[in-house]
């Protein structure tokens, strides 16, 4: 028996007829829990922080959930605690960049569901409203990034010169990333891209008499790029025991950092044969 805030889906009898409309219904509850952990993990939340929020609105309707994270699927295995019947969902993970208001309007729709504040079905046409609504601006985005850049350059050190020349080193790398990202670029030759752009940038300008600490400038133009979140989900999950999601988490990391690399060492390179020559 699944139960739910909507008398559609209360079914009390035990027929065969009855049967088949719980397995219609547990399908429609397992397809959504497979989409919204599809976009919590594509939006870069933690596996616990899914497993928490899909059991909490499971529990609310009398089902038991457990999922299972691959590199790029994830599997949602649904159970009614009441018939032991059972269905799977698998979603390949939404690509939709790490986004914390999706990751904080779809927990909060967690506890509305848990707190019987909505129905699943509501639940869903909240899901859709929260996945499709439009995010902030890039260029206010670029902004930011660029203000937080040449701050972060100086609290390391570098002086106003400096900090002059990561935000316009920030500023170019970034707006590439957009042009890049929005034409389906692979993420890891993007990275490259934008990290060569910045670190070509920032060695350039540092042989013109703008600064006093020309190494913090160069450092500091592809901070920006820095994987940060990924390195943190790893750390949580491998903590937490979802240890093959830590492992391509990490290595993903990994690989852009390896990237950021390359593209620093090629600006830097070609701005000094550029010198000489």
């Amino acid at each position: 028996m699944i139960e739910s805030s909507t008398p559609e889906i209360i079914i009390e009898e035990t027929s065969a007829a009855a049967l088949i409309i719980d397995n219609e219904i547990l399908d429609q509850l397992s397809n959504f829990f497979a989409k919204y952990a599809s976009y919590m993990l594509g939006s870069g939340a933690t596996c616990i922080r899914i497993e928490k929020n899909l059991r909490r609105m499971a529990n609310a309707v009398g089902l038991q959930v457990d999922m299972i994270i691959l590199s790029h699927h994830v599997t949602v295995i649904c159970t009614d605690n009441s018939t032991g019947l059972h269905c799977q969902h698998i979603r390949r993970i939404a690509p939709v960049g790490i986004s914390f208001e999706i990751n904080t309007r779809l927990s909060e729709l967690s506890w509305k569901v848990a707190d019987r504040k909505v129905s699943i079905e509501e639940a869903e046409t909240i899901f859709y409203r929260i996945i499709k609504h439009p995010p902030m601006q890039d260029s206010v985005i670029m902004m930011l990034v660029v203000a937080a850049n040449a701050s972060f350059c100086h609290l390391f050190g570098g002086d106003l010169g400096a900090m002059i020349i990561v935000a316009i080193a920030t500023l170019l790398g970034y707006a590439l990333k957009i042009l890049l990202l929005s034409r389906r670029w692979d993420v890891k030759l993007t990275w490259l891209a934008c990290s060569f752009v910045s670190a070509l940038t920032a060695a350039g300008l540092t042989y013109f008499p703008l600064t006093h600490t020309p190494d913090w400038a160069i450092s500091a133009s592809v901070l920006y790029l820095i994987p940060g979140i990924p390195y943190i989900n790893s750390i949580s999950d491998g903590l937490d025991g979802h240890y093959l999601c830590a492992v391509g988490r990490l290595i993903h990391a990994l690989a852009l950092t390896a990237c950021i690399a390359l593209g620093l060492t090629a600006g830097i390179m070609l701005a000094n044969k550029a010198l000489i020559l």
